[in-house]
């Protein structure tokens, strides 16, 4: 069948209110997107990113009346900034169409992030098969893609190493499991939210490193490792938390440990830098297309 989608251009502050008045109208699925090409972060796996301009799109049957839905938004948007644009869309398998963007990509020498719905290009590299229809952490942003890269060049690649590695704010568990398919011995994954950590299992299963990796809730985590340190501990979440974190994080990493931290606009680099040498002898920051890889090594008590 045909579908009717409307697409309402509007303000931050509106989101939820267009969203609202498209549902009410009948809407079967309603996506938010970015209307000025404004750069943010890769969600948290329990955040919605709103951008300051947005494009809130409802998707209806073809069988209602269209003249009808547009009278009823414009009615209910009356007091709201907004534009209106609708169109027809000719039936497709849409799950197919947004699978067939999420294509194989490799992170440095060895790394590949593979979807399940394809065969890998490179069979005898580190292939980590991806669901891409996970909403977070599938290694396309660029927080992501610096620290797999980060992961690749300093795992050593001739055998399974003793690393340990902590994985907080695991999201999909991405980077814990590239970690164990690129040698090393264990990784904890701790995220906020449930879901991530069924995620972080479910890929874990489908790329054979599950008995490696544990995953928690924080709290848990805090029960049952208060004092584990780890050679690799490595954060991919918001450059506010990751200032707060820094002595929780510190005191999990070993001495001569490494510490990896992403998530940071370029400009935000500086104060997480000066937040993070109290306790690592912080490298230079890695840049790519305006986010920051933060790399430091735990200094030896009473350095």
């Amino acid at each position: 069948m045909s579908w009717l989608q409307i697409a309402v251009s509007t303000t931050k502050d509106n989101t939820e209110t267009v969203e609202d008045c498209l549902f009410n109208s009948g809407a079967q699925t309603v996506t938010l997107t970015d209307a000025a090409d404004q750069p943010i972060l890769e969600p948290g796996p329990d955040e919605t990113p709103v951008w300051n301009l947005v494009v809130v799109t409802g998707l209806f049957s073809f069988n209602n009346n269209q003249q009808a839905i547009l009278d009823e938004i414009e009615t209910c948007l009356a007091n709201t900034e907004h534009s209106c644009h609708s169109e027809i869309l000719q039936d497709q398998n849409w799950t197919r169409a947004w699978m067939d963007h999420f294509h194989a990509m490799q992170f440095g020498d060895r790394l590949w992030i593979c979807p399940l719905h394809i065969d890998p290009p490179q069979p005898g590299a580190v292939n980590l098969r991806l669901d891409p229809g996970l909403a977070f952490g599938t290694g396309t942003h660029p927080t992501t893609s610096l620290c797999l890269q980060w992961l690749d060049s300093n795992i050593p690649a001739s055998t399974k190493t003793t690393d340990t590695l902590l994985d907080y704010g695991c999201g999909s568990g991405i980077l814990a499991i590239a970690a164990c398919m690129l040698g090393a011995e264990h990784a904890d994954a701790v995220d906020i939210d449930p879901q991530a950590l069924t995620a972080t299992h479910d890929n874990a299963v489908a790329n054979a490193v599950d008995e490696r990796i544990s995953s928690y809730l924080p709290e848990s985590y805090n029960r049952q490792h208060k004092n584990t340190r780890y050679d690799i501990v490595i954060a991919n979440i918001l450059s506010g938390p990751l200032a707060e974190l820094a002595p929780t994080l510190a005191h999990h990493t070993k001495e001569k440990g490494h510490i990896v931290l992403s998530g940071i606009l370029k400009e935000q680099a500086d104060s997480v830098l000066e937040t993070y040498r109290e306790f690592f002898v912080m490298d230079q920051p890695q840049f790519e297309e305006g986010w920051v890889l933060l790399h430091g090594v735990k200094k030896i008590h009473g350095e």
